[in-house]
């Protein structure tokens, strides 16, 4: 009995349905990467001074702090699927390609959470040290008006 062609047993198996959304997931980050990072140069040419104290200020914004978490997802999301291309294509065994992609997974994760988990502390310390110093011309105040 026949079994069809060669082509109709392997139509429809194998990752040929999702290659074209990994290439424009590629893409699209690829170009967040790239106005993420225009955006924080111009930015940062834009700043009266560099000192620490002024680009901590700048950091701890909001026109400063949500660029840098998009930037860090979208980079680790685009390292991650550039890497997983690598592994897809170089590693034959199927059960290392599995733990490849599972540690891979982890890694980007931890790099993206580790990331923002600084970006958040650096805000957060930012935000305490204005309480702090707001409180303290308050208190000043107080103290000259009795």
């Amino acid at each position: 009995m026949g079994g069809g062609t060669q082509i109709g047993k392997v139509r429809g198996l194998g990752p040929a349905h999702h290659g074209s959304h990994h290439w424009l997931l590629q893409r699209f980050t690829a170009a967040g990467n790239l106005l993420t990072v225009l955006y924080l140069a111009f930015s940062l040419i834009l700043l009266q001074d560099l000192s620490y104290p002024r680009v901590m200020s700048w950091l701890s914004s909001p026109s400063g702090a949500l660029p840098v978490a998009l930037l860090i997802v979208s980079v680790f999301w685009h390292a991650r699927l550039g890497l997983q291309v690598m592994i897809e294509d170089y590693v034959h065994d199927a059960g290392r390609r599995f733990a490849a992609i599972l540690v891979l997974n982890l890694a980007a994760f931890a790099g993206a959470a580790t990331g923002l988990f600084f970006l958040l502390r650096i805000v957060m310390l930012s935000a305490a040290a204005s309480a702090a110093g707001a409180a303290a011309m308050a208190q000043a105040a107080a103290a000259g008006a009795q």
